[in-house]
Parts: C-alpha cells; structure tokens; sequence
C-alpha cells in the first residue's frame, strides 16, 4: 500500500478515503478526528468528532454544548477500528488533550503530529515518540534560527524584572490555552508564590486546567482590582490587549511576549514586548530535526509553517518528502505572531 492510499492530503486537511474520516479538516465534515483544541485544528460543525475527553472539553467550552452532532473520547494508548483502518491517539506534548494520531493499514503506519514539542511542560502529558512509516510534522519554527533555548532561563527574566520594578505591574501576554498555564506553571516552579492575576479572557481556559488537577497556585481575576494594589504583580492577558486602553489600568506596565517568535528581535519590536520571553509550545528547530530522525520514518509530509527548510533537510538526508500545502492552520486568535498570524 503507498502512503496516499492511506492517507491523502486534500484542500480541506489530511483524509483517509477508506475510513472515510479526516484529520482537523479546516472545513466541516462527516468524520473528524482533532489533535487539539486550538481553533485552526479544533473547528465546529463536524457531524461526528473523536478526539481525547480533554480536548472535546475544550471544543465544548469553546464553541458551546452544540459543536457536533456526536462525540467520542479516546484515551492515549488506545486504538480503534475503523473500516479496517486502525487508528491510535498518542501525547504530542503540545497542550492539554493535545494527541499524534497513528493511522495503520496493512503494514503501513502513518503519524499525524497535529502540533507538538518534546519538551518538559508540566500542564500536558509529555511527547511521546511513535515509531512510523511516514511522519506527518508541523513546521510552525522550522527554520535554524528558531532555537527557543530554556524556558526557565525566560521566566528568570520576568522574576528579575519584578524585583528590580516592584512599582510596575507586568502583563504577560500568552495565547488563552496551554501557554498561559504553562507560562503560570514556570513562574510557580521558579518560586513566586504571590497571586497571579487573570484577564477574563483567561479564566475559563485556566479554570478547567485546575479541573484536571494541575495546580497552578493562587490565581485571582483582574477585574475589579485597584490599580495601586497591582504594582509588583504579573497579570495574563491574549496578546493583543498590550496594545489596548485595558492595559492602561496597571500602573506603569512592563509589557511582555511569551511566544517562540520573541526570538525575532524584530517581532518583538512589533509586539511592543519590552521584555519578550522566548517560550514557545512548539518544537524549535532542533525539535522537529530529532524528532523526524527519531520515528525512524522513510518518508515525512511537512505541513503548516516553514515547510520548505524542513523538506529540504530532509530530503537531504535521504528521505522522502514533501510539502502538504493545506491552507487554514496557523491562524488561532491572539496567538499570531507580530504583523502574521501564526500560533506560538
């Protein structure tokens, strides 16, 4: 069987014709299996959807009790039959919920990473390492100059600001779901054990991370608060209201950047991120590079981002690959880079 009998790349996301079901298709469909819950994989209207309970929670959060016609949750390490087609769900590493998904037939196996990064982050079940025929990776950071380096090391930048400002609040800015409570999660394992203060389009997001269990310390809503009573304090906010009246409130902020495009000094500047944190939940170049040499696959399907530097290396070393060219991922909300609109 050739890969593209199995799996086939389509306008509308990667299809699997003999099961009948696609991968985070960008368009509604019959049968949809999600990676994740971020809206440019995690989409409504699909008539049947599987995904980790995780992730359909979120979809539910998102887009309200109706998102599909039926749903099934799937736990990692399990698999399923669908028409032949064996499917499993493996941690990507990227968010909570977040799943590769295996796809087999005959012999051959497919992995599908969604989005990933094989990195420690405590918010999320680690990447897992699936051994596969040809691997289907992200390329959000997949240029040799996206090196993100250590995230602690960047949360020690904020912690140093705050004791260096006491008078100033910071506002971080951090995509609603996985790099807020990540980002909470760093600054909790570096020691700062003061409240964390929460724009209101963070809480629902970060209320059912505390639902599954990740204790992410004390965290209070920042509406309300005085302004003075917010000086030597870290407040998360989307990214985009850096830039709007709401910052205003704080007293003398210290604007910041969580996002992997922080290493662009010229992003930053766009951003306006006095002091921008290289923190990214995606696998940097060096991540995707080892990874796709690890699953031990022949072939690779590059898809969202840099596609072209990652098919080159690739093909370079003796691989078969190519650019899969879907258009419709890398566009989640307040996770766009600077001036793009591409998730961090």
């Amino acid at each position: 069987m050739r890969p593209e009998d199995l799996l086939t790349p389509t306008p509308s996301g990667v299809c699997c014709k003999r099961a009948g079901f696609h991968i985070d298709p960008t368009r509604p469909v019959d049968k949809a299996i999600i990676t994740h819950g971020h809206s440019d994989h995690a989409r409504a209207g699909h008539r049947h959807v599987l995904a980790t309970a995780e992730t359909l929670a979120i979809m539910k959060l998102r887009y309200g009790d109706n998102f599909a016609g039926s749903t099934q949750a799937i736990r990692y390490g399990e698999s399923i039959d669908l028409d032949g087609v064996t499917v499993g769900f493996h941690p990507a590493g990227h968010v909570l919920g977040s799943a590769q998904i295996a796809v087999a037939c005959e012999g051959l196996k497919i992995v599908a990473s969604g989005d990933y990064k094989n990195v420690a982050d405590p918010t999320c079940a680690p990447f897992e390492l699936v051994p596969c025929d040809v691997f289907i990776t992200e390329a959000t950071f997949g240029l040799p100059v996206f090196r993100h380096g250590d995230p602690d090391a960047e949360i020690g930048k904020l912690l140093r600001s705050i004791d260096l400002f006491p008078e100033r609040a910071h506002l971080v800015g951090a995509y609603s779901l996985g790099k807020a409570q990540r980002v909470i999660a760093l600054i909790r394992k570096a020691g700062f054990g003061k409240p964390i203060y929460l724009h209101g389009a963070m809480e629902k997001v970060t209320r059912f991370y505390e639902s599954c269990g990740i204790d992410l310390g004390e965290l209070r809503a920042v509406s309300g608060a005085a302004k003075a009573d917010l000086a030597g304090t870290v407040t998360l906010c989307p990214p985009s209201a850096l830039k709007e009246v709401w910052s205003r409130r704080f007293p003398d902020p210290v604007s910041s950047f969580a996002s992997g495009w922080m290493r662009v000094r010229a992003r930053a500047r766009q951003a306006h991120a006095e002091l921008p944190l290289v923190i990214s939940d995606h696998a940097d170049w060096d991540g995707l590079t080892e990874t796709i040499a690890a699953t031990g696959a022949s072939e690779v399907w590059v898809t969202h981002g840099q596609e072209d530097a990652l098919v080159h290396w690739s093909r370079e070393r003796g691989l078969k690959a190519r650019p899969l060219d879907i258009v419709g991922y890398g566009d989640e909300e307040d996770e766009a880079a600077p001036g793009a609109e591409s998730p961090a």
